[in-house]
């Protein structure tokens, strides 16, 4: 097997490490150099819980005083119960298959908290967080992992797409539909609209990306490309597709990206509400790549133990998103441990709430699958209907005989 390159050194660093399989030592010191992201990453909170200045983004969070980040706190300490819950169902045979979102939780409410009401967001599978902070029952959402529905809620009156299963296929849909507010002059000025779109690392690979990342900027579209940079594509890391930090792939396209990290809340928000308010204005569109890990498995059928060290996922957890927040709520004094105990049993009664809901689940009539298909109704697909349950009819009346 020919060698591969493993790692790409910036100049004058040295020679790239090479292999045909990373050795264990080669993985550990390339998440460590990169552990933060490298000196560009836009940090507002650190892992310990401390606050550190930004000249440039500090204005994009003057509002969030005490109560909004204890806010923020509650709304990922919520998302990440739920997310544990469906987890658990899934293996208790409630759901067919759930993905998880651990360790992005910060990455997705600072985001999608970001957004205006009029703003439209386009998920992949794994934005149960935005789905959330967009005002989706969470219950919505379960039925698509159960096989029940394609999607329960009003997207538009939501702005939030239902879920792309196709990876990258999002990215295209969220373009058009921002050329699209482009055209009819909806940007422009502050009250102007705006897209985001959440695709994975691994995602940027694909080639329905690159065209988005085309259209877009021909356009000049108002759209927000976030990529949650979760370190793995399933199981290969994101240093075997890309040679340079995913938010620099922007330079290539004629737009501005950065890296935030991830597992910073404020950040998020703060940068997020920057790159939108760039697209309202006009200036778009923009890459964000949130720099975060996830903690989990990719889908509940994916067995991360095979690919990757517990070195890494130990020294990730230092990191957590949500117990930033909690040190730095603590230590200045601006939640105590009562409020913490409240946010905690109000994760427990909204996880149960959604097992509930899970457990009694009604069955979809079976001509559930006619409906919706268009606006308006079609002969052929009325006459295909009237077949189908003719068809099951008569097993009905085979078992009465």
């Amino acid at each position: 097997m020919p060698s591969e390159q493993w790692t790409h050194p910036e100049p004058g660093d040295g020679p790239a490490a090479v292999a045909a399989q990373p050795s264990p030592e080669q993985v550990i010191a390339g998440l460590r150099a990169t552990s933060e992201g490298g000196a560009e990453l836009t940090q507002l909170l650190t892992p310990e819980g401390e606050r550190v200045p930004s000249p440039q983004f500090d204005k994009y969070v003057e509002d969030v005083d005490a109560e909004a980040l204890r806010g923020l706190y509650r709304d990922m300490v919520l998302v990440r119960r739920a997310d544990r819950e469906a987890n658990a169902m899934q293996r208790q045979g409630q759901l067919g298959i759930w993905v998880p979102l651990l360790g992005q939780e910060a990455a997705q409410i600072g985001s999608g908290r970001a957004l205006k009401a009029h703003d439209m967001a386009f998920p992949s599978y794994r934005e149960h967080g935005v789905a959330y902070a967009r005002g989706v029952d969470m219950k919505d959402l379960l039925g698509i992992f159960r096989c029940t529905d394609h999607s329960g809620w009003d997207y538009q009156r939501h702005g939030f797409h239902p879920y792309t299963i196709v990876i990258g296929n999002q990215v295209l849909n969220a373009a058009g539909y921002a050329m699209g507010q482009k055209f009819e002059g909806k940007v422009g000025d502050d009250d102007g609209e705006a897209t985001i779109v959440y695709f994975g690392d691994g995602a940027t690979s694909q080639g329905d990306v690159h065209e988005g990342f085309v259209w877009a900027a021909v356009y000049d579209a108002p759209l927000v490309f976030f990529c949650q940079n979760n370190q793995w594509a399933i199981s290969e890391p994101t240093e075997r597709q890309s040679r340079l930090p995913l938010y620099q792939r922007a330079r290539g396209y004629g737009f501005p990206g950065i890296r935030v990290d991830g597992n910073d809340v404020l950040a998020c928000l703060a940068v997020s509400r920057w790159a939108l308010d760039e697209c309202r204005h006009g200036n778009g569109p923009v890459l964000i790549e949130a720099f975060t890990y996830r903690m989990d498995a990719h889908t509940t059928t994916d067995d991360p133990t095979r690919y990757r060290l517990s070195d890494e996922l130990e020294e990730w957890k230092l990191k957590d998103p949500i117990e930033r927040v909690r040190a730095y709520l603590a230590r200045g004094g601006y939640a105590d441990q009562a409020f913490f105990d409240s946010v905690q049993a109000d994760a427990d009664a909204f996880a149960a709430d959604l097992r509930d809901y899970t457990f009694n689940m009604p069955e979809p009539p079976p001509d559930r699958i006619f409906s919706n298909v268009y606006a308006e109704g079609n002969p052929l697909l009325e006459a295909q209907r009237e077949e189908f349950l003719s068809y099951l009819d008569g097993f009905v009346s085979a078992g009465e005989h």
